[in-house]
Order: structure tokens, then sequence, then C-alpha cells
């Protein structure tokens, strides 16, 4: 080493360092500002995350508000079209069942046989429509008495096996599974 840079290395200035010391400090200052907007960068997200959460759920109960919404209302509409239909029904049942007095009365043999075939034949043609539309008679004689299908007009002590229909008075009537009007039965009087 010559005497030049002997002589520069003493010529060294204290006075950089605390300028170097300022900058270092900056530097720090920079990072923990740095550090504490990261930090509130992160907390923002985890709030926007868990806003985000309860928008994407609330929105999820009311799509499936609505969808249930339109449920009840469809069901809404099948069970009052189907109330409208059962009344129309059972207001054409009373005719039919005067079909059925007619041709059990004793007078329906001497009416004239082109005017009771046609009579017969509108009476087929309603029985025709109601049962495509899953409307059927129900009730015959030696069923089993079921309470939820028959009324009993009145017990008969006949011979036949105690606890079924004896006679049908009035024909019942179901829509599909739906019992319209339960049959109106005399039934073989219990035992006992």
């Amino acid at each position: 080493m010559d005497d030049d840079d002997l002589k520069e290395d003493i010529d060294f200035e204290p006075e950089d360092y605390p300028s170097r010391l300022v900058d270092d400090e900056a530097e720090l200052s920079d990072l923990d500002a740095a550090k504490a907007k990261l930090k509130k960068l992160r907390d923002e997200l985890a709030q926007a995350k868990k806003e985000r959460q309860e928008f994407l759920d609330g929105w999820q109960r009311c799509k499936a508000d609505a969808v249930n919404q339109k449920k009840e209302a469809e069901s809404m509409v099948e069970r009052a079209s189907t109330a409208r239909v059962a009344r129309l029904i059972e207001a054409l049942i009373p005719a039919l069942d005067s079909f059925d007095m007619a041709s059990l009365s004793p007078s329906w043999q001497t009416v004239d046989a082109t005017w009771r075939a046609g009579l017969e034949g509108i009476k087929a043609q309603l029985e025709s429509a109601l049962e495509s539309a899953s409307v059927v008679p129900f009730g015959k004689p030696g069923e089993k008495y079921d309470p939820t299908m028959h009324d009993i007009v009145q017990e008969v002590d006949e011979e036949g096996e105690p606890g079924t229909v004896a006679r049908i008075v009035r024909r019942g009537w179901k829509l599909g599974g739906r019992i319209l009007r339960p049959a109106h039965i005399t039934m073989y009087k219990l035992e006992g």
C-alpha cells in the first residue's frame, strides 16, 4: 500500500456516518410502514372475504327462498285446480245417481227401449269422461266394510259374511286416491 492510499483512509470524515444512519433509519421506518400497510391490507382483505361470504350466503338463501316460493305457488295452483275439478265432479255425481235410481225403478222397463238406450248412452259417456279424469266409482256387494270408503245406512240381519257390503245404496267416487264421496251401503250385521 502506498502513502496516498493510507492518506485517503486517514482522511475519512466521520460526518458520513450520521447520514448513513439516517438512511438506515429511513429504510427501517419505510419497512415498518410497509409492514403496517401490509397488515392493514390483509385485515381489509379478510373483512372483504367475510362480507363476500355473507353476501353469498344471503344471495343463496334468497335464491332458495325464491325456488321454494315458486314451488309453493305451483303447488297452490295445482291444489286449486284439483279443488275446482273435484267441485265440478261432485256437482256431476248426483246426475249419475239419478241415472242409477231411474234404472233401478220398476217403471224403467216400461220406458221406450230406444229412449232408454239413449239415456244409458248418455250415462256411459258421463262415466267415461269421469274415468278419463281418474274419477271412478267404487263400492260392490261383498267388499269388506271400510269406514274411510263406506257410510253404513243400514245393517241387515240376512245371510252373508258379517262386516261386508250387502248392497250399494249409492256409489262412492274417488279422484285418484282421494275419496270424493263415500259409498252408502247396507252391511251384513256383525255378530255379537
